[in-house]
C-alpha cells in the first residue's frame, strides 16, 4: 500500500528550470560518431527547409531578402550553440513580420536594427532575472489571439503578389489593404496565379510523397524554372530587389540617440515578449517530442544574444522556430550540433547559390507563406476556444480584433491587462496543488474532513492529485509540475477537483495533455468532484467525451470504485 505524502516543491523546480547552462556543453557528454552523423543529417535537412523560408520573411516584413538569410545564420548559430533547448532551431518567423514591417515603415532599417539590439537586451535582462518561468504563465487565449490575428495579417500581405496585381504601394492597414485588392481585382497576373496556385499545390500534396525533401524546396525550384525557361512575365526577387549578396556583411553602425531609444521602446519590448513566448513555446514542444527539459532562462539569454549580435551584421529579429524545430527533431536532431549545422549549410547555400536566388518568382514565395499563414492561424484551436467560458472568448476576440484592426503592440499590451484583470477576478482563494495518497495522518490538521484522502482506502498504484482553487493559468503550471513529481507512473490517476469552482481554456488545455500524456503511459484518468463551470467547460469543449462519462464522479468514494473496476479490467486485483 502508498502510504507517501507528496509537496510539491516549486522553489525547487524554478532552481532547476533557472540553470544558466548552454545545452550544448550537457548534450556533448557521452558524444559518439551515431548522434553526430544524426546531427549532421538533420542539420542538412532543416537547412535547406529554412532557405526559402528565411527570404519569405525577410521580403515580407518589408526588408531586403539576405536579411533573412544573415538571421537564420548568425542567429541560428548562436542560439543552437548558447540555447537551453538541445534541438531548437533559430531564425526569422512569421510572428515578426508584422511588427518589423510597422518599424521599417516608421523608423527605416536604422530603426528596426537598434529596436532589435534594445529587444535583445531586454531578453537578456530577463533570462539573468529569471523570468523564463513566469512566461508560461501567458493565458492561451493571448498567445491564440495574437498568432492567429499575425497570420490573417500575413495571409493579406502576400495576396498582391499571389494573384499578381498591379499595385504600386499596398496601404499597410488590413480594411484599406482589401479595399485596394477589390478595387484591382481586375489587373491579375493569370501567369502569377498560375505559378503561386501550382506552387501551392506542390506544397500541399509533395509532403504525402516525400518527408525528407521538403515541398517548399521543390515547389521553389520547379516555379524557379518554369519561369526562367518559358520566360514567363512575373515579378522576380531579382526585378523587385536586384542582386542578393553573397557574403556576410561586414560590422554596421546606425545612428543612435536618446530620442530614438524612446520611440523604440514600445516596438522593441513586443519584439522582446514575442521572442520569449514564441522560443519557449517552441522549446516546449521540443520537450515533449523528445523528452526532455529545457532551461527557460538559458534559452531567453540566448535568444537575447543572437538579437543584439545579428543587427550588428544587418540582421532581423530572430527567435526559435516551432516548425523548423519540429523537422529537426523527426529527422533525428537530438543535440544543438544539428542548429549549428543547419547555420552552416545556409551559410554555404547563401556563398555558392546566392545569386541564384534573384530568379525564384515572387509568386512562388507568396504561396509558402500562405501555407506558414495557415499553420500559424491554430484555426481548430481557435474554434474550440470559442467554446470556453466567456472571459476566455472575450480574451481571444480582443487580441485577434486587436491585432487585425489596430496594431500587434497594442494587442500584447491589452491582452496582458486583460489577463491580469481575469487572474484577480477569479483568484478567490490562494491555489495550491497537493499531490495525496492514502493513509495521511497529521495532528495538527484543525478542521476536520470526514472525505480526507486518509480516511479512504486507496489501492496500489492508484494516485489521488487534489487541486485546490480556480484552475486558470496562474496556477496549471503548478499542476503540471506535480505530474512530474512522480517517477513511476500509476495504473490510475484520480484528480480531485471539489475545491475547484472555476477553470479556463489554458485549464482545458493542461487537463487534455494530462490526459493525453497519462494514457500513453497506460494510466487511466478519473476525475472527482467536478462542479458546475468546470463541468460545463469539459463538455462545450469536448474534454467530456475524451474523459469518457464513465470516468467523471461526484465523490472521491465513486471515483475510488471506477478505480477498482479500471484495476479489476487490467487484472492487476
Amino acid at each position: 500500500m502508498n502510504d507517501h505524502f507528496f509537496y510539491l516543491n516549486f522553489t525547487s523546480s524554478l532552481i532547476k528550470d533557472s540553470m544558466l547552462k548552454p545545452q550544448l556543453f550537457s548534450s556533448l557528454k557521452g558524444y559518439d560518431k551515431k548522434h553526430f552523423f544524426s546531427d549532421i543529417t538533420a542539420g542538412l535537412i532543416v537547412g535547406i527547409v529554412a532557405l526559402p523560408l528565411a527570404i519569405a520573411f525577410a521580403i515580407a516584413s518589408g526588408v531586403a531578402p539576405e536579411k533573412g538569410l544573415i538571421t537564420a545564420i548568425i542567429g541560428g548559430f548562436i542560439i543552437s550553440t548558447l540555447g537551453g533547448s538541445k534541438v531548437q532551431i533559430g531564425g526569422p518567423t512569421g510572428a515578426f513580420v508584422v511588427i518589423v514591417y510597422s518599424i521599417v515603415q516608421n523608423y527605416g532599417m536604422n530603426g528596426l536594427l537598434i529596436s532589435t539590439v534594445m529587444a535583445g537586451v531586454i531578453l537578456v535582462i530577463m533570462g539573468l532575472a529569471k523570468f523564463g518561468s513566469i512566461i508560461k504563465f501567458i493565458p492561451h487565449p493571448v498567445v491564440v489571439g495574437f498568432t492567429s490575428g499575425i497570420a490573417l495579417i500575413i495571409f493579406s500581405s502576400q495576396v498582391k503578389d499571389f494573384l499578381g496585381l498591379q499595385i504600386t504601394n499596398v496601404p499597410a492597414d488590413f480594411i484599406d489593404k482589401w479595399t485596394q485588392f477589390a478595387a484591382f481585382i481586375n489587373t491579375i497576373n493569370p501567369y502569377a496565379f498560375f505559378i503561386a496556385a501550382g506552387s501551392l499545390l506542390i506544397i500541399i500534396f509533395w509532403q504525402k510523397l516525400s518527408h525528407k525533401i521538403p515541398g517548399s524546396i521543390v515547389a521553389l525550384i520547379v516555379s524557379t524554372l518554369a519561369v526562367n525557361i518559358f520566360n514567363l512575365p512575373v515579378e522576380t526577387i531579382g526585378s523587385q530587389f536586384g542582386e542578393i549578396s553573397s557574403t556576410l556583411p561586414s560590422l554596421n553602425s546606425f545612428d543612435i540617440s536618446l530620442s530614438t531609444i524612446k520611440n523604440l521602446i514600445q516596438p522593441a519590448t513586443t519584439i522582446a515578449i514575442l521572442a520569449a513566448i514564441e522560443s519557449l513555446l517552441s522549446a516546449v514542444v521540443a520537450d515533449g517530442m523528445i523528452g526532455g527539459k529545457h532551461r527557460s532562462n538559458m534559452e531567453l539569454v540566448a535568444q537575447g544574444a543572437a538579437n543584439i549580435i545579428t543587427p550588428l551584421f544587418g540582421g532581423m529579429p530572430a527567435t526559435g522556430a516551432i516548425a523548423r524545430t519540429a523537422t529537426n527533431i523527426k529527422n533525428g536532431a537530438r543535440t544543438p550540433v544539428a542548429g549549428i549545422t543547419h547555420a552552416f549549410v545556409l551559410l554555404l547555400i547563401m556563398i555558392f547559390f546566392g545569386q541564384w536566388a534573384k530568379l525564384i518568382p515572387m509568386a512562388t514565395l507568396s504561396a509558402i507563406l500562405v501555407v506558414v499563414a495557415y499553420n500559424m492561424s491554430e484555426w481548430r484551436t481557435f474554434r474550440s476556444l470559442l467554446k470556453s467560458p466567456k472571459s476566455d472568448v472575450a480574451v481571444l476576440l480582443t487580441t485577434f480584433g486587436l491585432t487585425v484592426i489596430f496594431d500587434l503592440t497594442i494587442a500584447i499590451e491589452i491582452g496582458m491587462v486583460l489577463a491580469v484583470f481575469l487572474f484577480m477576478r477569479r483568484m478567490a482563494m490562494v491555489t495550491n496543488v497537493g499531490v495525496i495518497t492514502r493513509e495521511l495522518t497529521d495532528d495538527e490538521e484543525v478542521i476536520v474532513d470526514p472525505m480526507a484522502i486518509d480516511k479512504k482506502d486507496v489501492p496500489e498504484r492508484v494516485e489521488v492529485f487534489e487541486i485546490n482553487g480556480p484552475f486558470f493559468f496562474g496556477a496549471v503550471e503548478k499542476f503540471k509540475e506535480a505530474t512530474e513529481v512522480i517517477e513511476n507512473p500509476p495504473w490510475v490517476r484520480i484528480i480531485r477537483m471539489r475545491n475547484v469552482p472555476a477553470i479556463d481554456s489554458t485549464g482545458l488545455h493542461v487537463l487534455e495533455e494530462v490526459l493525453h500524456d497519462s494514457r500513453k503511459e497506460g494510466t487511466e484518468v478519473v476525475f472527482s468532484g467536478v462542479h458546475a463551470q468546470p463541468l460545463m467547460a469539459f463538455e462545450n469543449s469536448g474534454l467530456l467525451k475524451k474523459i469518457g462519462e464513465k470516468n467523471i464522479h461526484s465523490n472521491i468514494d465513486e471515483a475510488l470504485t471506477r478505480a477498482k473496476e479500471i484495476l479489476n479490467e487490467k487484472n492487476i486485483i
